[in-house]
């Protein structure tokens, strides 16, 4: 009879076998933009879900499960074994249906484009109007055609979530919604009572913050307060903050090397990434994907990032952001088997890229790593200050805006969702609609079709960022970067690697579960007019 060791040393070495495959092909798809890559990516993504859809694998892990004298190591990966596999016990045409439809979906979204007055307008050339135009009617047109899409999508997405709902009953829950959470090791009742208390602690400051900037776009276009309509902002989901020229720091990137800076920040800490440079692909040129990743090759430290650096702040974040990912998977404790050896959640991995990603608008870097003089970084820092705020406080409202309609979404999907949308959108994010709601403009965020059930960890992600940032300034050194603060992520957040649930993770290292009254401290204090 096979024994729970065999079991297990047999399923990590069959995933490091496929995971590995999956991995290469993946990083030579994105970085050559062969479709010969692309073919070989399907095939290797195929083998690794087969080995996951095993009805045979699952029920004797759940049997192991309930054996006596399971140890804890033996036990964690058990149950990742089983949150990893269950949603894929599910008849293979099912599946295959699934994935045909969320397929078909992205094409739609990847090849629309937009028309307005005769001119195709990408998500680029959309977000350029919004951030740079003052012509009031063509940032209407504009804005409407950016969810022009959601027509285009709505009934097969209506009809991709039903889907998703049957299946999600196969397998004994309400709803895909419901097992989203369950399998991701998420109380969905504490996730929506934590959004719902950040709501409250956050008005006074949200709507303060709000007014103000509504009454600056008054300004701007001439307007009133009151005919503020989502056209006005900068993106077409009110996710961002307005830059102002203060806090626009790309002025302090001309000739500084943007590699040498995030190695100098992660050196202080004595974390070194340096060495992962070789194999990332880190500067722009043709034929690779233009955005930016980071990549666990083989959970043995390849680790590489995909960027795409040019001399500003925002490749600046966004290069901090990905090392901070691949700090994470690169210290992760070799020793631990292959299904440990990567973050015990998506939240965990995006709190620390986080951190990392919000220190290049922070003074204290900004004095020290890029090396602004102490004046200019005086002078800009109040408006840093309140940027980063409002920054967070509308990114925090998207976020409770997003997970609580599609929560609405999957539970009763014949609803009019699109009256729905709008109230949610003003209820929270306090945005006027504009005078038609009975479009499907909620449909156009690609997520709901390529993402679903993720979007709460975004802003879980953030929330253990600002525990942590907090634990170390009160528990370790007020300034965050020395070799103290280094060892504590290390030995106590990136070492330990799945091994924790992520709550349990982040009680073990500040003394307590995930708690946002560090985030409320930081984000949500009302500000004073000057």
């Amino acid at each position: 009879m096979e024994t729970l060791q065999t079991f297990l040393n047999g399923f990590n070495n069959k995933m490091k076998e496929l995971y590995t495959d999956v991995t290469e092909a993946s990083w030579m798809a994105q970085t050559t933009g062969d479709p010969e890559w692309a073919g070989k990516l399907a095939e290797a993504g195929t083998k690794m879900s087969l080995l996951f859809s095993s009805k045979e694998t699952f029920e004797k892990a759940k049997q192991f499960l309930t054996t006596e004298n399971v140890t804890e190591i033996e036990k964690r990966q058990l149950q990742l074994l089983l949150n990893n596999m269950e949603a894929n016990q599910l008849p293979e045409d099912v599946i295959a249906d699934l994935a045909k439809r969320s397929s078909e979906l992205n094409l739609l979204f990847n090849t629309y484009s937009p028309e307005v007055d005769g001119k195709k307008y990408s998500a680029n050339d959309i977000r350029d109007v919004l951030l740079n135009s003052d012509d009031q009617e063509l940032r209407k047109k504009v804005w409407f055609a950016s969810k022009e899409v959601g027509k285009v999508v709505e009934k097969d997405l209506l009809e991709l979530v039903k889907k998703r709902n049957e299946a999600a009953k196969l397998l004994g829950y309400d709803n895909h919604h419901q097992m989203g959470f369950a399998l991701q090791e998420l109380d969905r009742d504490e996730v929506f009572a934590i959004f719902n208390d950040l709501i409250e602690q956050s008005d006074e400051a949200y709507r303060t913050m709000k007014s103000e900037l509504d009454e600056r776009l008054a300004n701007k276009f001439g307007i009133s307060p009151e005919d503020i309509r989502p056209w006005h902002y900068v993106d077409p989901f009110f996710q961002e903050a307005p830059p102002s020229d203060s806090t626009n720091l790309d002025r302090f990137y001309k000739g500084k090397d943007v590699l040498q800076i995030t190695t100098d920040t992660f050196n202080s800490l004595g974390i070194n990434i340096d060495d992962l440079y070789e194999k990332s692909d880190l500067f722009p040129r043709e034929k690779k994907n233009p955005t930016a990743f980071c990549m666990d090759m083989n959970r043995e430290g390849d680790v590489r990032v995909l960027c795409n650096l040019v001399e500003d702040a925002y490749w600046m974040e966004t290069n901090l952001h990905e090392f901070g990912h691949a700090a994470y998977f690169k210290y992760a404790n070799a020793s631990l088997p292959f299904v440990l050896r990567t973050a015990s959640h998506t939240l965990t991995t995006e709190s620390i890229a986080m951190l990392f990603g919000k220190m290049g608008k922070d003074p204290r870097w900004l004095k020290r790593f890029l090396q602004v003089d102490e004046a200019t970084v005086d002078a800009i820092t109040p408006e840093l200050e309140k940027f980063q705020q409002l920054q967070m406080l509308i990114q925090a409202r998207w976020i409770i805006t997003f997970v609580f309609f599609e929560k609405e979404l999957y539970e009763n999907p014949d609803q009019d969702l699109n009256a729905l949308w709008w109230k949610t959108v003003n209820e929270i994010q306090l945005v006027t609609p504009p005078d038609t709601t009975d479009n499907p403009d909620w449909a156009a965020k690609i997520h709901f079709t390529l993402a679903p059930v993720y979007y709460q960890n975004y802003l879980l992600g953030e929330l253990m960022a600002a525990q942590v940032l907090r634990h170390v300034e009160t528990k370790i050194s007020p300034e965050f970067f020395t070799k103290e603060t280094g060892e504590m992520l290390i030995n106590e957040f990136f070492k330990p690697a799945a091994l924790y649930n992520w709550n349990e993770k982040i009680s073990r290292i500040t003394g307590e579960q995930l708690n946002p009254a560090h985030f409320v401290e930081v984000y949500c204090k009302t500000q004073v007019k000057n």
